[in-house]
This record gives structure tokens, sequence and C-alpha cells, in this order.
């Protein structure tokens, strides 16, 4: 598999740039998790990170990705259709 050193900007890993393994496309995930341990036996604390452009070239396309800290974490996984009503 292939990765990418991607950037990660806030929270625990901020300035850190981590290999991420890369799909098919080329691209890294849309989210990246990071489990945080505790010594005392409670369950890991876990971090959410987002994936945003690096930098937008002249076209609009993005050139590179980077991580930027979600404290908010993971939003609904339900399908976003156009149709559906707000909750």
């Amino acid at each position: 598999m292939r990765s990418e050193n991607t950037l990660f900007v806030g929270g625990p890993l901020d300035g850190r740039v981590l290999p991420v393994l890369v799909g098919m496309t080329g691209q890294p995930p849309k989210t990246y998790e990071v489990p945080e341990p505790h010594d005392d036996g409670r369950p890991p604390t876990v971090h959410f990170y987002r994936r945003v452009p690096a930098r937008v070239g002249r076209l609009g396309l993005p050139s590179g990705w980077k991580y930027e800290y979600d404290p908010a974490g993971k939003p609904s996984t339900a399908p976003k259709w156009p149709w559906r009503k707000p909750h």
C-alpha cells in the first residue's frame, strides 16, 4: 500500500507530519482517528481529525492534503439526500 506524509494541525498531533495510507484514488481518508490510551484502565480518548486541502492551485484544485483537529467528533453517517427533512 502507498502512503503519503500528511501534516496534522491542532489537537495532540499539532505540527507533526505522519505517513497516512492512501486509497485507490490516491487520497487519504476523510477522517482520521487517534486513540489516546489512559494509564488507569479507562477506555482510550479518541481524537478526530478532518481532511482539508493543504494548498489550492490557480484552478481551484487541491494540491495535497492536511488534517485539522475536530473537537466535535464524527458527524452522523446517515446519507444526506436533498429531499430528506432536517432533524
